[in-house]
């Protein structure tokens, strides 16, 4: 086994993944997360970004929570549990940001997904956003989305002048699928942002496919976390302990290499540029003859009665089934007897849906679509067009994590990353 450690090293140097220097000027960075909604992963990422708050110029911590009840209340209850954890953390490193100013940079965006138009009014959050931008600084504020892109698109809606000083690392997949609006009007009117599109290799942070792994995130807990401060006691209530941490990624991006560049291996991936994101418009029904790429913007426009209610109300609604429960994705009266919705799949899959719908006149068929495990997948004229400094998972197949598109960019620094926070977590025992 020692043999073949010394191989991979020697063969990982040679083909130039090695991960980087540690990015040598804290960088600016604005978290905008879903915590406290349905998916328990974001505190074990707030947990991990607190924990190396040191390493950061931390501009707010937005709560963005497109799907769920995740609100500002549940920030500020893990900052609470820092504040607990603080005087240990700082016996070993200076730097770390005082739980009154965590507090003051704490801000509520908006509640629930945007309509179809993809904005709708200002939050708390979204001026920060732009508050934020606007500071005088050499180096860009990096928004670093854990949910839905919905502030995000509200501030460059408000502020377009910002997106110059902006950057983005977006955990998608999931996210795009619950944000499909806001997604839509970022890529139709800003495709110019600086933005990395993560719809898939994050997941490798959190694969259990590689048996060369040194740490099993099912144990991680109890071998380094358990009795570690209120932040190791707190870790506990989510999945039971086990590491998933799927927005890490990111922050891991902005503590490893050079941001500038997400071409270059870095703990937090390693990214190509796309100059078109897929997007398919149907006027009909789908069927098995249908083929999609995940992540790709699928848009249904179809014609109905003219109604008396306002344009970009929700009015009928698309259902699928998602293991043992229906998910129910809203679609829109866009005037003049014009209606819309946008749904994003996010993995390879047969999708079976119905519409339904309140408004006499609306006869909707039942419809099937086949999904792909290639991102972006084939060009076509639909497509958004992008600029030069959109960046997503890279595609080669060396590279797949399992099923998992650029996987291993990932992956191949978890035991690195985790072995690192372990030292962190012994400061609070």
């Amino acid at each position: 086994m020692k043999g073949l450690l010394v191989f991979l090293s020697i063969y990982l140097t040679a083909t130039g993944i090695v991960a980087q220097k540690l990015v040598p000027q804290k960088p600016r960075i604005l978290i905008s997360t879903d915590i406290g909604g349905t998916d328990p992963d974001d505190n074990q990422s707030m947990a991990h970004l607190l924990m190396y708050a040191d390493r950061f110029q931390l501009e707010g911590l937005i709560s963005s929570p497109s799907y769920g009840k995740g609100s500002i209340a549940e920030i500020l209850r893990m900052i609470d549990l820092y504040e607990k954890d603080l005087p240990k953390l700082k016996k070993h490193t200076k730097g770390y940001p005082s739980p009154e100013f965590l507090r003051s940079i704490t801000k509520q965006g908006r509640h629930g997904s945007a309509p179809y138009k993809g904005y709708l009014s200002p939050t708390e959050g979204s001026n920060w956003i732009i508050k934020s931008a606007k500071k005088k600084s050499a180096q860009p504020v990096w928004v670093l989305v854990w949910g839905g892109l919905d502030d995000v698109a509200q501030a460059l809606h408000d502020a377009p002048e910002i997106q110059s000083k902006l950057r983005v690392y977006w955990i998608g997949g999931p996210n795009k699928k619950w944000g499909a609006n806001s997604y839509s009007y970022i890529a139709s009117n800003f495709p110019k942002l600086h933005l990395i599109e993560v719809n898939s290799s994050y997941y490798g942070f959190f694969s259990k496919s590689d048996l060369l792994d040194e740490i099993n995130p099912s144990n991680y807990y109890e071998k380094h976390i358990r009795g570690a401060g209120e932040l190791g006691k707190d870790f506990k209530n989510y999945y039971q302990g086990e590491i998933k941490m799927g927005d890490t990624p990111s922050l891991l991006y902005m503590m490893d290499g050079n941001p500038e560049n997400p071409t270059k291996a870095s703990w937090g991936g390693q990214f190509t540029t796309i100059s078109q994101s897929p997007r398919v418009i149907f006027d009909r029904s789908t069927t098995l003859k249908d083929t999609v790429a995940f992540c790709t913007l699928v848009e249904f426009h179809f014609k109905g009665p003219e109604i008396s209610i306002s344009k970009d109300s929700a009015c009928f609604w698309m259902e699928t089934s998602y293991k043992d429960h229906v998910q129910k994705w809203p679609g829109y009266y866009l005037g003049q007897g014009n209606y819309g919705l946008k749904y994003v799949p996010k993995q390879a899959e047969t999708i079976s849906y119905r519409f339904s719908s309140m408004i006499v006149g609306i006869a909707l068929s039942p419809g099937q679509l086949v999904v792909t495990n290639t991102w972006p997948g084939k060009k076509n004229p639909m497509d958004f067009r992008l600029g030069d400094y959109w960046y997503t998972d890279k595609p080669e197949l060396n590279l797949y994590e399992g099923k998992i598109q650029g996987g291993k960019t990932v992956h191949r620094w978890r035991d690195d990353v985790l072995n690192d926070w372990a030292k962190r977590w012994e400061w609070l025992k």
